[in-house]
């Protein structure tokens, strides 16, 4: 064999052990990987369960959130209606306190008795207005209805009232000034029979069938003395204010009233002004006082004042009598009346201020000796 041969031959050999070693190094393909399947098994499951409880929780939750946000704006448009209504009650009752003091103070004449009434009405139109203007809760629209009724009630009283006054203004008829001033002080009566009955009672109950707390429906009484409301103290007071207007008086006599009695309240114990009083002290102890109009005209403003003797200030009680028609007996209360000294004599006075032109004032005062005992 030549040295060519040989070359050839090398190089043969050569090349197989290079191709070899290429397809070795060539990257092998790689096959397709197989689609990722979800895992099995219970641990997944509960995974979802738990996802699924979670997201209900998170519903219930916030649809409790939002129930109860409802709720609290349900409850406070109750309690703001009643707030409001609160407020314009007390604000009508001052008004009837007023036309009380219009109706008993001493000294005016029809023209301003007539003024004042008018005044007394706008005022009222106001707050009737303002009542008109609230927005019940639908439950208490029926009852927001029979608190205006009331309030028109009142308003037109005192319309009623003033004109009747000036009808009356050149009369000498008493009994029919006092029939037509009577119609008038009725509408008073009854619109605080409306209000309590037809408002402030259905209102609380609605309240508590709704389950609304903190507030109270309010009451309001326009007439402080429904007395005052009657055909004889209606006469008597025409007559009291026709006398103020013309300069003279009452034209009766003798006028006058006196103290009949004074009772120690709760063990109803009469006083007697000539031997000791054993009363017994209570977180409720109270006086009263009856007093009787002895004189032939109707009173009005009496000032009745009520003293207990102890050292070192004396305990001193005063009330005013509205009203009191002739032979007519009123009862004046006076309570809270305090820490009384214990275990020592010591005397009970009550005064009766005297009317005009009042003659006999012996039987304005009266003195009673007195032992408080520990109740």
């Amino acid at each position: 064999m030549s040295e060519r041969d040989s070359d050839i031959e090398f190089d043969f050999f050569d090349e197989g052990e290079t191709r070899e070693a290429t397809e070795a190094e060539r990257p092998r393909r790689r096959g397709r990987r197989p689609p990722v399947r979800p895992p099995t098994g219970l641990t997944p499951l509960l995974r979802l369960i738990g996802l699924i409880s979670f997201a209900i929780l998170v519903v219930v939750l916030l649809v409790f959130w939002v129930n109860s946000c409802r709720e609290d704006r349900r409850k406070d448009a109750y309690r703001d209606y009643v707030e409001k209504t609160t407020t314009l009650a007390n604000d009508s009752q001052a008004l009837g306190r007023n036309l009380n003091g219009v109706l008993t103070s001493r000294g005016q004449r029809p023209a301003q008795i007539e003024q004042r009434l008018e005044g007394l009405a706008q005022q009222q139109e106001q707050q009737a207005d303002q009542l008109r203007a609230l927005d019940p809760p639908g439950p208490l629209r029926a009852q927001h209805r029979h608190a205006i009724e009331a309030f028109d009630f009142r308003l037109n009283g005192l319309r009623g009232m003033a004109q009747a006054f000036r009808q009356t203004a050149s009369s000498a008829n008493a009994n029919t000034a006092g029939a037509l001033l009577a119609v008038q002080a009725q509408r008073f009566i009854a619109s605080d029979v409306v209000w309590d009955d037809l408002f402030k009672d259905p209102a609380a109950d609605e309240l508590e069938r709704q389950d609304v707390t903190g507030v109270e429906v309010p009451d309001s009484n326009f007439l402080p003395n429904a007395d005052i409301a009657t055909r004889s103290s209606m006469t008597g007071i025409w007559q009291r204010i026709r006398g103020a207007a013309t300069g003279g008086g009452t034209g009766c006599s003798p006028r006058g009233t006196g103290i009949v009695s004074v009772t120690a309240l709760p063990a109803r114990q009469q006083l007697s002004p000539s031997e000791t009083n054993t009363v017994e002290s209570t977180k409720d102890l109270a006086f009263s006082v009856e007093i009787e109009n002895s004189g032939c005209a109707q009173e009005s403003s009496i000032p009745v004042r009520l003293t207990i003797q102890k050292s070192p200030t004396p305990i001193q009680k005063r009330q005013v009598l509205d009203l009191i028609n002739p032979g007519e007996t009123k009862t004046v209360v006076f309570s809270n009346i305090g820490t009384v000294p214990f275990a020592e004599r010591t005397s009970v006075t009550v005064e009766v201020e005297p009317v005009p032109s009042e003659s006999t004032t012996k039987n304005n005062t009266a003195e009673y000796p007195v032992i408080f005992s520990l109740g």
